[in-house]
């Protein structure tokens, strides 16, 4: 009976194995979405929201909890039905019910209205002492509609620019700026202020951001802004935003980065209210500088770069230690995203550099750090396996915690996949980390068609983050490898690895990829008669140059919004300091950039002779829907098996759910055609 009774126990765990099943779009589409919203002022509550995408309606239904820090136990909470959450601070916490601010004091059991001055607000924030609220809006401040300036032509639908800017990400202009305003809630008689008043500039910025771009000073007399100002050309080739103290009081303004030439973002006041820090690039022009944490003085306005001598980039965002004498941030470090740290001096005009310190380690990304306290921070987490959850971190040691466990029912049904760093040589005697994702259930005895993931950006981290679109969990379940090098232009592997790639784009890293795929072909497992290729942005420019120099190396390619003809590309696309910068110019100056004749895809078209799947969005304006047509045409003019998904109200990325499935469906059913 013993041995029987062993011999179950032993099989039990194989039967439950076997019982698992591979992930689906579906169930990627599905998955809880998690977030923080906010935590009680006494730190022992953290509220967090799941949301959860309905296939049928592709609307997002979204849960509140609140979590007990201390023992772990979590309240569902339906505070926040038909409000939008604002804040939660010693005075209360703050929410937006229509046009009035509502504040309550028993973590939302009553609620009274405070302000009811927020008609059409957004980003909406409450100084720390309750007096004033600041919110945004968006104003006329220029007229581009033909029916505005021609009174008597209601139905036309033109546009009459005369200067840059005139469309962004996926949103043409509509002569609308960005303006911060504050309004005093204990004399809600006194007089609206627009802190940008007559000035054409947006703060919160386009298009993303939010209110990370405007705070208050501790003492509630000032607000802290992010702004660019500049208009059209000048700041369509400009990264120089500053940050700005505007006194409420005198309605003056002053410049805290006046010198400072590329980006400064994300403002924060340490806890004792005695410094200010934010992040901050060098270089005008270059949005992939490093990315350094600058902590200010207060009183004296002395500044201290606190990373200065760390040789890797700020690559996430960053919070105060409740001490006011250390910061905490994640980065990227060899393929992952881990957190950091480092110590802040009280006085800030010391010699002695600070010392940046590693905290967690492990095949992981630390995707945002939300809150300290005591020997604990709060971070969100992810890896090619699991989508974010928020984790407790052991400052001391760096062990983790699971806070959240949204999906864990889900996963504990899905077969998982093995994935290993690998490091590669390059041709020019490098090391070049690689991330080779294998199939649940890979056996070493078997063949598998292998993928080369062309990582986008160029300067984004290719490290253990999750997506619902670009998903290594998802490709590795329908039976492929995944090889995903760290290429020249990635943050982890230093700043020369990291700004390598600009100016090169079709050099150097296209070697990278080739070491790369042809150093795991060499395994025994890898079929190769059956390799392919995809990416998307820059990873979508480096499927098309590939395709004309691979010497057959590969049997298909996939290239989502990819820039394919650089020319037309710079005469479309809108933030042109990032093409300045990293092409080297513009095609009309002499001598021309490499960028625009031996790095241009479209000059390899007559060696192409694989197919080829383009994917387009049709509202891109990064990478404009020119590109994705123009090599499409070149490939069927070619007689090369070609397939355009065209997705019309896409952007760059892939927002809807249900054009996601058909993103997915497509892809893995051209893989399997070509593959």
């Amino acid at each position: 009976m013993r041995k029987i009774f062993l011999l179950l126990s032993l099989m039990l765990p194989l039967t439950l194995w076997s019982q698992k099943k591979a992930m689906t779009p579906e169930q990627l589409w599905t998955l809880g979405r998690v977030a923080s919203v906010g935590k009680s002022p006494d730190g022992k509550y953290l509220l967090y929201k799941i949301a959860k995408t309905d296939l049928v309606t592709e609307k997002s239904n979204t849960e509140y909890f609140f979590l007990n820090l201390e023992t772990g136990k979590e309240v569902k909470t339906n505070v926040l039905k038909d409000v939008t959450f604002v804040q939660w601070d010693k005075n209360g916490m703050y929410v937006l019910k229509g046009e009035e601010l509502m504040k309550s004091k028993d973590n939302g059991q009553t609620w009274t209205a405070v302000s009811r001055q927020l008609k059409d607000a957004e980003n909406i924030r409450v100084s720390p002492d309750g007096t004033w609220v600041a919110f945004s809006k968006s104003i006329p401040s220029a007229k581009v509609l033909s029916s505005e300036i021609y009174t008597d032509v209601k139905n036309s639908t033109a546009q009459i620019y005369t200067d840059l800017n005139y469309r962004h990400w996926d949103t043409w202009s509509d002569g609308k700026v960005n303006h911060v305003f504050v309004a005093s809630i204990t004399n809600p008689r006194t007089p609206v202020k627009d802190i940008l008043a007559n000035e054409p500039y947006d703060c919160p910025q386009k298009p993303f951001g939010g209110t990370e771009d405007f705070i208050f000073s501790p003492d509630s007399k000032t607000i802290v802004y992010v702004c660019k100002k500049k208009v059209g050309r000048e700041y369509a080739q400009s990264t120089n935003t500053d940050i700005y103290a505007y006194d409420i009081g005198d309605a003056k303004t002053r410049n805290l980065t006046e010198g400072m030439m590329g980006y400064d973002v994300n403002p924060a006041f340490s806890p004792d209210g005695k410094k200010l820090a934010w992040q901050s690039m060098k270089r005008d022009g270059f949005e992939a500088d490093k990315n350094d944490i600058i902590v200010m003085d207060w009183a004296n306005k002395a500044k201290l770069n606190v990373t200065a001598g760390w040789d890797e980039t700020v690559d996430g965002g960053f919070i105060w230690g409740e001490k006011s004498d250390a910061v905490y941030f994640n980065a990227a470090i060899k393929g992952t995203q881990q957190l950091f740290t480092v110590k802040v001096p009280a006085n800030v005009m010391v010699r002695m550099m600070p010392v940046v310190e590693k905290i967690t380690q492990g095949d992981f990304d630390v995707t945002g750090v939300i809150d300290h306290a005591g020997n604990t921070a709060i971070v969100s987490r992810t890896d090619m396996n699991h989508a974010t959850e928020l984790f407790s971190v052991n400052l001391e040691n760096g062990k983790m915690k699971a806070l959240t466990h949204a999906n864990d029912a889900v996963y504990s049904q899905i077969k998982m996949s093995d994935t290993k760093l690998r490091m590669v040589k390059t041709t020019d005697g490098k090391e070049m980390g690689v991330w080779v994702v294998y199939p649940p259930d890979f056996n070493p005895a078997k063949k598998y068609p292998t993928i080369l993931y062309c990582q986008g950006g160029p300067q984004s981290a290719l490290s253990q983050f999750y997506s619902v679109r670009w998903n290594f969990q998802l490709m590795a379940a329908n039976g492929y490898i995944i090889v995903a090098p760290n290429r020249r232009g990635m943050p982890g592997w230093g700043t020369a690895w990291n700004e390598a790639i600009s100016k090169d784009w079709g050099g150097m890293p296209m070697l990278d990829y080739l070491a790369a795929i042809d150093d795991v072909s060499k395994e025994s497992y890898v079929d190769k008669n059956r390799v392919g290729c995809v990416g998307a942005s820059y990873g979508g420019y480096s499927v098309y140059m590939l395709a004309g120099i691979h010497n057959n190396r590969f049997k298909s390619f996939i290239a989502h919004n990819g820039l394919f003809d650089m020319k037309s590309w710079y005469g479309t696309t809108e933030e042109l300091w990032f093409a300045n910068w990293d092409l080297g110019g513009n095609y009309w100056n002499k001598p021309t950039s490499k960028s625009y004749e031996q790095f241009n895809p479209s000059n390899y078209i007559d060696k192409w002779n694989t197919p080829m799947m383009v994917i387009q969005g049709g509202i891109d304006f990064r990478v404009p829907i020119g590109q994705g047509l123009q090599a499409y045409q070149a490939a069927q003019l070619k007689g090369i098996k070609s397939k355009l998904l065209y997705i019309p109200n896409e952007n760059h990325w892939v927002l809807h759910a249900h054009n996601g499935l058909v993103w997915q469906r497509e892809f893995f059913k051209w893989l399997k055609e070509t593959l």
